[in-house]
């Protein structure tokens, strides 16, 4: 993956971005009072390899003036037929309002589609105000059984269009 959205740079996660993406969505984290949970939630971030690469999953970074600023990644989940979770997408406030949450959310949508998969799956909280609005303006519907400590509500959007 590599996209432009203006002037940022949306692209495949390298290992040289471990500690930057980890220091972003901690930020985020704290920003709204939730915890960085390294041992927990977070370890996917720790692990990219592991959790995105190896599973058939993509995690991708943004760049703006060569600095990490943002992250959105998703991964295949057991959960419903032929889903994805869409996990780990945050952007530092500098760069909230620009319409960039809702490219870069179409563009993670597309990269699933075209691989296949029918189901979308996020948890969020209920603080992440922009969040929850974002995914509800777009087509994600609110469902049960959240598996995140920190989280409170899920959503899931079907990408197979009903005759």
């Amino acid at each position: 993956m590599k996209n432009y959205y203006q002037d940022f740079l949306i692209r495949d996660w390298v290992q040289s971005d471990r500690t930057r993406a980890a220091e972003v969505i901690s930020y985020v984290l704290s920003e709204y009072g939730l915890g960085w949970e390294p041992k927990g939630a977070d370890q996917d971030v720790l692990r990219v390899e592991e959790y995105y690469l190896a599973t058939g999953g993509e995690f991708w970074v943004i760049e703006h003036q060569s600095q990490l600023v943002g992250t959105g990644a998703y991964y295949p989940i057991h959960r419903g037929k032929k889903a994805v979770e869409i996990r780990k997408m945050y952007l530092l406030p500098s760069i909230r309002g620009l319409g960039l949450g809702k490219y870069l959310l179409q563009q993670l949508e597309a990269a699933i589609a075209e691989r296949g998969f029918e189901q979308i799956w996020i948890e969020t909280a209920s603080v992440l105000v922009e969040a929850v609005k974002l995914y509800e303006s777009n087509g994600y519907t609110p469902a049960i059984g959240v598996k995140t400590t920190r989280c409170d509500r899920v959503y899931v959007k079907s990408l197979v269009k009903h005759k």
